[in-house]
């Protein structure tokens, strides 16, 4: 009698593991299936996201569309329809920035603002630029494509920005051209 005992649980055993090794993990799989067919995750419309830290609201995010696309393996979210970015310095001031289309990149918290951009800041200083990034961790905007910065007294042409949030250390790289204006 201990031998059949024996012969079925070493085939019940033989069984178990040829079913355990032959079942793979397809959870991988899965998840890659968005990607494969190169679709977002999820389709939103009219978002309104507000970016936050311990210190309170640093920056609200407006669009009419945004895809999600956080199935990637380096996850971000697309704008196609534009956004209106506004950003708090800290006292509380607002500057907008709107461009035609953004990404935001979820593992640096960059913002990629692309299009007819335009900064107006708190100190009613303008911004025209191609594309300006804006990193909410550092809260710092910077690009390095042509720009026409607008203050009370000038017009400068450069190849380049780089500001902190305040615009206290606003600047233009690379400066082509000044115009003063009289006013």
């Amino acid at each position: 009698m201990l031998g059949r005992t024996y012969k079925i649980t070493l085939k019940v055993t033989a069984f178990v593991v040829t079913l355990f090794f032959s079942c793979k993990n397809n959870f991988k799989e899965v998840q890659n299936i968005g990607i494969l067919s190169s679709e977002p995750l999820t389709i939103a419309e009219n978002i309104n996201t507000k970016y936050t830290d311990t210190s309170g609201l640093k920056s609200i995010l407006k669009s009419p569309k945004m895809l999600n696309y956080s199935n990637r393996e380096f996850a971000y979210y697309e704008f196609p329809d534009g956004v209106d970015l506004i950003i708090f310095d800290d006292n509380k001031n607002q500057s907008h920035v709107i461009a035609d289309y953004a990404i935001v990149y979820d593992e640096t918290d960059l913002i990629d603002l692309r299009g007819n951009v335009v900064l107006d800041t708190h100190n009613r200083d303008t911004l025209f630029a191609e594309q300006l990034y804006y990193d909410q961790e550092r809260q710092w905007l910077f690009t390095n494509k042509p720009v026409k910065f607008r203050t009370r007294d000038q017009l400068i042409d450069g190849h380049g920005f780089d500001s902190d949030r305040n615009f206290n250390k606003a600047r233009v790289l690379e400066v082509s051209g000044v115009v003063f204006l009289s006013e």
